[in-house]
């Protein structure tokens, strides 16, 4: 008797742990990356998830949900939500592209969508690339953190990246900047939005990427198998399909 109470015991302690466990909040963090990642005010920074919008905000706030998965979630930098998740459990980043290098420092989530990595000039730039090559000889800017910039650094262009990707539509705008490394959709959002610049040119798509939701390795394993099965129902029932669509893609 006295071994079967144990086992019971033992069974509801573990269960119990378990649940606790999957049911753990998570922290998210995001960049202003419009129309992916942006704030409803316009304002750089934000405190809540209401306060956050986005295709990806969208799709990561869907997925949440479906999966009774608890969270919280603030726009910040992405060097600093990047440096964050690393070094806290149960804490995520979103929306971010699954490379070797980050392989072993997130668990990973996703796709959650796809982005284009472009470089911009201004309207009516004489700039021609047809290749990546023909770009080497421009000043780029880019931003810290930025897998884009990150790609072309590792090919050795050199990329001026500051903290945030706020200012490189004006410092486009002025000249400051030859090109401006963004995402295909992106680059004509913030251009409009941050610098009135609503017909920069696309000169060259670079790169194709899936982006995910990386989670920090110490959060439940739980939790992030229970988002990934959710997101794999989610995508083949369409729904975020839709979800695209509605976003332009």
């Amino acid at each position: 008797m006295k071994t079967l109470s144990a086992v019971l015991l033992s069974t509801l302690i573990s269960t119990g742990f378990s649940a606790a466990a999957a049911a753990e909040s998570i922290s998210l963090f995001t960049t202003q990356y419009p129309p992916y990642t942006m704030t409803t005010s316009g304002e750089p920074f934000a405190h809540k998830a209401s306060d956050i919008d986005g295709l990806c905000t969208a799709i990561v706030k869907h997925l949440f949900a479906e999966a009774d998965v608890d969270y919280t979630m603030r726009l910040r930098n992405w060097s600093y939500g990047m440096q964050r998740v690393q070094k806290r459990s149960s804490h995520g980043l979103f929306c971010t592209v699954r490379t070797a290098e980050r392989e072993k420092l997130f668990q990973w989530v996703g796709p959650i969508t796809e982005m284009k990595g472009a470089l911009f000039a201004a309207s009516g730039s004489s700039i021609e690339i047809d290749n990546l090559e023909d770009a080497r000889q421009y000043r780029i800017g880019g931003f810290r953190g930025d897998f884009f910039s990150e790609y072309l650094i590792a090919k050795g262009f050199d990329i001026d990246t500051p903290p945030s990707d706020a200012q490189n539509p004006k410092r486009l705008k002025i000249g400051a900047i030859d090109l401006w490394i963004s995402d295909a959709i992106v680059g004509p959002y913030m251009a409009s939005d941050m610098a009135d610049m609503p017909d920069i040119e696309n000169k060259f798509v670079f790169t194709n990427n899936a982006v995910y939701l990386a989670i920090s390795v110490d959060t439940p394993k739980e939790a992030v198998r229970k988002l990934q099965s959710t997101l794999d129902r989610l995508r083949k029932s369409g729904e975020l399909v839709a979800l695209e669509q509605s976003y332009g893609l």
